[in-house]
């Protein structure tokens, strides 16, 4: 198997027509590799969001080629796309969108439950991350007993939970302070190498994005390599 998780070949998104047509991505190309974390900057409206929802296969692009993990997904179904989604991709939100009613360690337990998993070996693989991300201490409390770090970082837990092979991560640490946002962002940087995941991850903060293995930009439609 290649060490290549996710590959963009040529990737082609257009919105609007015409004169209102904004081209979002133009014959963009981009390849992140297992234990690697790639950062993209780029202001607000520039693609950033379309970009991770190609990538993870939430939305289409009208030309070119996505690969995850060595498989082409253009003539793909529903499906297909799905299924490999569900497999290989783990998603972390601005917001953590944890279930309120529910413990940390219920909240990273519960996907693996849902794929299948057995319920004591869910249960240690759910600890062993809760582990990792320095909040182990904290697994029986529910989201609202934690603080906004630690929230996000059972966000992130719940996202490894499945051992996937990318995980796409859209302002993690939007919507908490400097502190915080150090502390969460080395937390998820020490999961990827743990876990040896392809991470790509969407951030306005700069000093955050210099702790990336590499650093893109959108311009004009592609992928491209930037040094802050």
């Amino acid at each position: 198997m290649s060490d290549v998780h996710l590959k963009l070949a040529k990737v082609h998104r257009h919105y609007g027509q015409g004169e209102t047509l904004v081209r979002v991505l133009e014959a963009a190309d981009l390849e992140v590799k297992g234990g690697e974390l790639v950062a993209i900057v780029a202001p607000s409206g520039a693609g950033k969001s379309t970009l991770l929802h190609i990538s993870g296969l939430l939305e289409r692009p009208q030309g070119g080629e996505v690969e995850i993990t060595g498989v082409p997904t253009s003539k793909l179904n529903e499906r297909g796309r799905t299924l490999l989604r569900r497999d290989t991709i783990g998603y972390v939100y601005q917001f953590h969108h944890l279930l309120p009613e529910f413990s940390a360690l219920e909240n990273v337990t519960m996907p693996q439950l849902i794929a299948g998993r057995d319920g004591a070996a869910a249960e240690k693989r759910a600890m062993q991350l809760l582990d990792i991300l320095g909040i182990a201490p904290r697994a029986q409390h529910r989201p609202a007993e934690l603080s906004g770090g630690e929230q996000q970082r059972v966000a992130i837990a719940r996202a490894a939970a499945n051992h996937p092979r990318i995980i796409l991560a859209d302002e993690p640490t939007g919507n908490l302070d400097p502190a915080t946002s150090d502390v969460v962002f080395d937390a998820l940087a020490s999961l990827i190498r743990e876990e040896g995941a392809a991470a790509l991850i969407a951030t306005h903060n700069h000093e955050l994005a210099r702790r990336a293995n590499r650093i893109v930009a959108l311009r004009g439609g592609l992928i491209e390599p930037i040094t802050l």
